[in-house]
C-alpha cells in the first residue's frame, strides 16, 4: 500500500512542513510509548484521531491497514489475562483469568493504535521522498534513511514479483488445496521468490553504483518554514509533554491497578 497516496489533498498537516511535522509528532509518539494509563493512552488515541481527520486522509484508506494490525493485536486480549502474573481468584474456562492483564492488554493496543494513526498522518500527509528529505534535515543518521527508502521501494518490487509468479502458477494449472503437494510447492515458491529479489537488489545496486551512488540521498528539494508550522508544532510538543507529565504525577493511576 502506497502510504503517501493522499498527500496532495489541501488541508493544515499537509501544508505543514515535513521537517516540523517529524520533529514535534516524533515526541508525542514517543510520549504515548511511555505513559502507562489508559486514560491517558485515550487521549492520545483521541488526538491521534483528530490529527488523522484534520489530514482528511480517508479512513477507508486508513482502515485497509488497520484491520491487519487489529488482527494481531486483538490475542493480547486472550494471552495477558491468561498469563499475568499475579495471584487471582478469577477463573475464565478453568483457568485463571487477571483483569490486571486485561487491563494491560487494552493499554497496549490502545497504544498501537495510536501510533500507527499518527504515523498514518506523518507518512501520509507527505511524499514518502519529501518525507525522507525532511528526516535527513532533522539530522537522522543517512543509514537510517536509505533503509527506509530502500524498504519502502522493495516492498513493491517484492510484491509485483510475487505476483508474477503466482500467475505464472496458475497459467500451468496449478491450484493451491489442502494437502502435503501444495505445501511443497509453496514451500518452493518461497524459496524462488527469495533467490529472485535477492539478484534483483544486486542489479538495482550496481545500477546505482554506475550512476553514482555513494551512500547519500541528494535532491533539489527545499523547505520554507512559516509561523504557522512552528505554531503547529509548539501545540503538538505542548500536547505530548502534558500527557507524560500528567502520567509521572500519577494524577491516573497505571493499567496494572485500574482502569483511569
Amino acid at each position: 500500500m502506497d502510504i503517501d497516496r493522499h498527500a496532495h489533498l489541501a488541508s493544515s498537516i499537509q501544508r505543514w512542513d515535513p521537517r516540523f511535522k517529524i520533529a514535534s509528532l516524533m515526541p508525542l509518539i514517543l510520549s504515548i510509548a511511555l505513559v502507562q494509563s489508559i486514560a491517558l493512552v485515550g487521549i492520545g488515541l483521541l488526538v491521534a484521531v483528530a490529527l488523522l481527520l484534520i489530514s482528511k486522509i480517508p479512513l477507508s484508506f486508513v482502515y485497509q491497514a488497520l484491520k491487519l494490525i487489529v488482527i494481531f493485536l486483538l490475542p493480547f486480549f486472550v494471552i495477558l489475562p491468561l498469563t499475568y502474573p499475579v495471584d487471582s481468584s478469577s477463573q475464565l474456562l478453568g483457568m485463571p483469568f487477571a483483569v490486571e492483564g486485561l487491563r494491560l492488554a487494552l493499554l497496549i493496543v490502545l497504544k498501537a493504535l495510536a501510533i500507527v494513526l499518527i504515523a498514518f498522518v506523518i507518512f501520509g500527509s507527505s511524499r514518502f521522498d519529501i518525507n525522507l528529505i525532511a528526516l535527513q534535515h532533522l539530522k537522522c543518521p543517512a543509514v537510517v534513511v536509505q533503509i527506509m527508502l530502500f524498504t519502502y521501494r522493495f516492498i513493491f518490487l517484492f510484491l509485483a514479483e510475487m505476483k508474477r509468479m503466482d500467475l505464472a502458477m496458475k497459467a500451468r494449472g496449478f491450484v493451491k488445496k489442502a494437502n502435503l503437494y501444495t505445501l511443497k510447492v509453496m514451500g518452493g515458491f518461497v524459496g524462488t521468490l527469495l533467490i529472485r529479489s535477492f539478484e534483483r537488489t544486486e542489479r538495482i545496486y550496481k545500477a546505482m553504483l554506475s550512476k553514482g551512488y555513494q551512500g547519500e540521498f541528494h535532491t533539489l528539494v527545499t523547505f520554507n518554514a512559516t509561523a504557522k508550522d512552528f505554531l503547529k508544532a509548539a501545540v503538538v510538543i505542548v500536547i505530548a509533554v502534558i500527557l507524560f507529565a500528567m502520567d509521572l504525577a500519577g494524577i491516573f493511576i497505571q493499567a496494572e491497578q485500574g482502569w483511569i
